[in-house]
């Protein structure tokens, strides 16, 4: 269950314990007041035909009714229901490069946050298509299915950092044949590679992956993150100091650089485009224009709905329990009267 206005929810709780004290004190002030105006034999006679459990009973009704209302207010939403969503798009696969090479700060802040930063725009930007993620270094993993499920997605890019993958190295090659299999339908068409990454290929020549998206009719989109020339990888500590640099087997320090050239032919030669990340980012919203322009689907996907309004059920108690203290009678009838 979640709550749309957790305001009245706080309040609920805070005005519990106040509605009893205030039942309390006005009990209290009652029975002083009689006791003050009328002698015990009076005060008797004059309530003989009360029924002391009905006050109480009409004193819960009470306390329950208002704090249902608050309850209502709150927005309670919980329950399942099979929603089968309808849309037309394509299937779009976003995979982003997580190796080390990533954390050099030759784009600000650093190469990875800003391919994340670009990861959730391209989410946003594409809402309404079905989209999957990979991240990948040594080896590429699925880490989100196609869904059109853009929350489910957004919930995947959290947790993307360069810690997620132990294998080193940047398998863009692997990426591209993962990406293949995890596409939904056959068809040769109605799909879209973006990758995001330095394009540092050392386990395999992206290059040699064009015919597999030709043939699988997968139209590639990269985006290069870092200068051609180059920069060092920064190593370091619990508290985010750099203490060292990346050195390779030789102990040799490691320098890391964009290599455009392989990216742009990956894109050119399987029908997408090519862009260096930007400050302004003006590359998400290019990549995102010529993606809406691709000839599109019928999209259909079944997710479960969560969040179904539910507060009337609440009011409605609320109203019957008001209605019956309203409607309930102090006195008992049968009863001796004066």
């Amino acid at each position: 269950m979640i709550f749309s206005a957790k305001f009245y929810l706080y309040l609920t709780a805070v005005m519990l314990p106040a509605i009893i004290l205030l039942e309390f004190a006005v009990e209290h002030r009652k029975r002083k007041f009689l006791k003050d105006m009328f002698s015990t034999d009076i005060t008797k006679k004059l309530f003989v035909n009360y029924d002391p459990r009905i006050l109480e009973l009409k004193k819960v009704l009470r306390i329950t009714g208002f704090l249902l209302i608050l309850f209502a207010l709150a927005g309670p939403r919980f329950g399942m229901r099979f929603v089968n969503i309808k849309r037309r798009g394509v299937d779009i696969i976003l995979a982003i490069d997580v190796s080390k090479s990533m954390l050099a700060p030759d784009i600000k802040p650093t190469r990875i946050e800003k391919a994340k930063d670009e990861l959730g725009r391209l989410v946003n930007m594409l809402s309404g298509n079905r989209i999957g993620i990979i991240a990948f270094a040594g080896k590429p993993f699925l880490q989100c299915p196609i869904t059109l499920d853009t929350g489910a997605v957004r919930l995947f890019l959290d947790s993307i950092n360069t810690d997620m993958i132990p294998i080193p190295g940047t398998a863009i090659g692997e990426a591209i044949q993962l990406a293949a299999k995890s596409f939904l339908s056959g068809e040769k068409q109605y799909k879209a590679l973006i990758l995001l990454t330095d394009g540092e290929d050392h386990e395999s020549n992206p290059t040699d992956y064009i015919s597999l998206a030709k043939r699988e009719g997968i139209r590639i989109y990269t985006i290069g993150f870092g200068t051609v020339r180059g920069d060092l990888i920064p190593e370091k500590d619990g508290s985010g100091s750099v203490v060292s640099y990346k050195k390779d087997k030789k102990g040799e320090t490691i320098m890391t650089r964009l290599n455009e050239d392989a990216l742009r032919e990956l894109a050119l030669k399987t029908g997408g485009e090519y862009y260096g990340a930007s400050d302004g980012g003006i590359e998400v919203n290019r990549i995102a224009e010529s993606v809406s322009e691709m000839e599109n689907k019928q999209l259909s996907s079944g997710k479960y709905d969560m969040y179904e309004e539910k507060y009337y059920y609440f009011l409605l108690a609320a109203l019957v329990l008001v209605l019956t203290e309203m409607f309930l009678p102090d006195k008992m009838p049968g009863r001796l009267k004066i």
